[in-house]
C-alpha cells in the first residue's frame, strides 16, 4: 500500500512538473488574454462555450464582441455563478448540463477548474451531459463562429462525435484544450482528431496539451 502511495505521489509530481513546462511558453505570450480572445467575431456571431466554469471566458468574449453565446456548465455551484453573472443578458444563454457524444448521467469530481467525469473523487456530484449533435439540431445551428472546449477529458468524445457525423465543418474556429493524464491513449486519440481536423481546418496556434485553435479553411 505504501509503495503505491509513493509511486502515485511521484507520478503526480512528474505530471505537475511537465504541465508547468508546457504552460510556460503560453504564459510568456499571455495567451489567455491575447490568442484566446483574438477572433473575427461581432454582435451577430455565435459562440459555444463548453466548460463555462465561472463564466470568465464568456464574459470577456461578450465584453469584446457582444456575440450570442451559449455556455454549458454541469456543476451546480459553477452554473449558479454563471447564471447570476448573465441573468440580465439575453444574448448569453446558460445551460445546467455539459455536452458530450450522447445523453448520460455521470459523476463528476469536485476539484474546482479541474472537475472531471474522468477523475474518481470522494467529493463528487451527479451531473447531466447531453448530445452535442442533438443540441445542434434542436437549436437549428447551421454555422458556429467559435466553439471553446475545455471539459477535462470530455473533449475527445465531443470532437469524435462531430467528426464521425460530418458536423465539424460548421465551426469556423475550434479552441481546444486537450488533456492527457486522466485519459488513456490521450496522445493517440488527440493526434487522430488533429489529423481529421486538418482536412477541413488549419492550426492558427498550438501549445501541446495547453491550448490550440483550428480555423476552417474557407
Amino acid at each position: 500500500m505504501f509503495s503505491n502511495y509513493f509511486k502515485n505521489r511521484a507520478e503526480k509530481k512528474r505530471q505537475r512538473k511537465l504541465q508547468k513546462a508546457r504552460c510556460k511558453p503560453w504564459f510568456e505570450v499571455n495567451g489567455d488574454e491575447t490568442l484566446r480572445l483574438d477572433y473575427p467575431l461581432n454582435e451577430n456571431a455565435v459562440v459555444l462555450d463548453l466548460g463555462g466554469f465561472k463564466g470568465e471566458f464568456a464574459e470577456k468574449i461578450f465584453d469584446k464582441y457582444q456575440s450570442n453565446i451559449h455556455v454549458f456548465e454541469p456543476v451546480k455551484s459553477f452554473f449558479n455563478i454563471i447564471e447570476s453573472k448573465f441573468n440580465d443578458n439575453p444574448k448569453v444563454s446558460v445551460y445546467h448540463y455539459g455536452l458530450s457524444d450522447a445523453d448520460k448521467e455521470v459523476s463528476i469530481s469536485s476539484t474546482g477548474d479541474a472537475s472531471s467525469v474522468f477523475i474518481a473523487s470522494k467529493d463528487s456530484e451527479k451531473v447531466q451531459l447531453k448530445s452535442i449533435l442533438d443540441f445542434i439540431t434542436e437549436h437549428n445551428l447551421v454555422e458556429v463562429d467559435l466553439i471553446k472546449i475545455n471539459i477535462e477529458g470530455g473533449e475527445y468524445e465531443v470532437l469524435e462525435a462531430l467528426l464521425a457525423n460530418d458536423r465539424v465543418k460548421m465551426f469556423k474556429n475550434l479552441q481546444i484544450q486537450f488533456h492527457d493524464f486522466i485519459i488513456e491513449n490521450a496522445r493517440e486519440r488527440m493526434e487522430n482528431i488533429q489529423q481529421q481536423l486538418s482536412k477541413t481546418h488549419e492550426l492558427t496556434y498550438q501549445y501541446d496539451f495547453v491550448w490550440e485553435n483550428w480555423k476552417r479553411k474557407d
